[in-house]
């Protein structure tokens, strides 16, 4: 496919698949519809003088990532297969000059649609209106067939129909940021070329799992100066992008005011989603006045302190609001900080106030059991940590696969105890592991 995009906030032109085919679509006993296709099979018409090829630690990374995405109930593509090609692929993983043969490999990924952002602000961009309807109008009647039969009854509700698309296109999206942050995942390039109509991950390049909580990381070291697609930055970026899809569909839409209106009714909406599932996170009623309160002086405290966030919330399921609420806090959590604090440190009196409150608002539950099993729903136990599957990659590449099919095994029930795994798969971040290649930050190579 071919299409345009914004990449780091700036107009890149005509970009397209270059290393991604399209080999079919299905459509399933369910009336579903799946497109699969092969990324690194070999050029495409828009590979731009590149080879089309994909090698193995990509490969493996987009496979992984996109399964696991899926087990923890996050909107993804998926991922049907990895093949080695048997060939070696020339790479320069850090552009730093010094370019290294590496195993080949092929993904076939499925999804419903891979249309982008993109797709639409090409045509935009080169004032094609035809053609933007015409894609406007597929889009709608494969992805959206309630509107499509209100199109056919009535041709004259076609901004109306228009308008109800973009708007549902923005509340998939802000879903999909709410839930890359409930399990802490960081996408590194989010380009409007690499934004889903269907509100699903696409495109894992650079991507990244949060060890310790940072609002600031970003896996990609092409963003290392900017920050521009840092964890806590997500959701505006997101915005970002839906304001300039609403900017490439507005010639053939017309109201500039319904978008205008439909874009700012965003960040309260997301203010509200994020708020729902950061309390689901915690076990609380997120309608009550507290709520908001106690979620951002916890991420103060997160952000404050070396805290791994998978521990964190997982530990935080186990916590009790009896008498001495903050000392129960404490032994929940403690497994989760890389530097515990001392019990002199201002920290620990700023943690025993927070557990103080937060016990406040568990008391009156009567069924802690439930409060648990819900936290344990939405918080899970195992994420494919950047340096469980660089260490996967390092096994494969020497013919070991035993390292990538235990992870995979393990994650396909992230939110499942499995205590014979917590020591190998569900521990924090070892030392060795923070700025190692491939654990840390990653180029769009990767």
């Amino acid at each position: 496919m071919v299409y345009g995009g914004h990449q780091f906030g700036h107009w890149a032109g005509q970009l397209g698949d270059g290393r991604a085919i399209n080999l079919c679509e299905i459509r399933n006993r369910h009336g579903h519809y799946w497109t699969f296709q092969l990324k690194g099979a070999g050029p495409t018409p828009f590979s731009r003088h590149a080879d089309g090829r994909a090698v193995l630690r990509s490969s493996l990374r987009e496979y992984v990532c996109s399964e696991v995405m899926h087990a923890l109930d996050v909107p993804t593509t998926r991922a049907l297969s990895l093949v080695q090609t048997g060939e070696m692929v020339v790479r320069d993983m850090f552009y730093d000059g010094n370019p290294q043969p590496e195993p080949g490999a092929v993904v076939c990924r499925v999804a419903p649609s891979f249309v982008r952002f993109g797709n639409f602000e090409l045509p935009a961009a080169r004032a094609d209106n035809v053609l933007l309807r015409q894609l406007v109008e597929f889009v709608i009647r494969s992805d959206r067939p309630d509107l499509a039969a209100t199109l056919d009854m009535n041709p004259a509700t076609w901004t109306a129909v228009c308008l109800d698309w973009f708007q549902q296109v923005c509340r998939l999206t802000q879903q999909m940021i709410v839930a890359w942050m409930r399990v802490g995942f960081v996408h590194g390039v989010m380009n409007t070329d690499n934004m889903s109509v269907l509100g699903l991950t696409i495109d894992y390049g650079p991507y990244g799992w949060i060890d310790n909580y940072d609002l600031d990381w970003t896996p990609n070291t092409t963003d290392a100066e900017h920050r521009r697609y840092r964890f806590g930055e997500q959701a505006a970026i997101a915005r970002w992008n839906l304001y300039q899809l609403a900017n490439a569909i507005y010639p053939v839409v017309g109201d500039a005011d319904a978008l205008q209106a439909i874009l700012a009714s965003l960040p309260a909406e997301y203010d509200r989603l994020y708020l729902d599932m950061m309390s689901e996170k915690l076990g609380i009623d997120a309608t009550l006045p507290t709520a908001k309160t106690l979620v951002s002086e916890l991420e103060r405290m997160l952000q404050s302190q070396s805290v791994d966030m998978t521990l964190f919330f997982r530990r935080l399921a186990n916590f009790e609001p009896d008498g001495a609420a903050e000392q129960s806090l404490m032994h929940c959590i403690e497994e989760a900080f890389y530097d515990f604090p001392l019990a002199s440190d201002p920290a620990v009196e700023r943690w025993q106030h927070w557990a103080r409150s937060y016990g406040q608002l568990l008391s009156g539950s009567s069924d802690r059991a439930a409060r648990r099993e819900r936290m344990m729903r939405v918080n899970p136990a195992f994420v494919p940590r950047n340096y469980l599957t660089q260490m996967a990659i390092d096994a494969l590449q020497s013919g070991d696969s035993e390292p990538f099919r235990s992870l995979m095994s393990v994650l396909s029930t992230p939110y499942d105890d499995q205590p014979a795994a917590q020591q190998r798969f569900g521990g924090k971040r070892p030392d060795w592991a923070r700025n190692k290649a491939g654990c840390s930050m990653l180029s769009c190579s990767s």
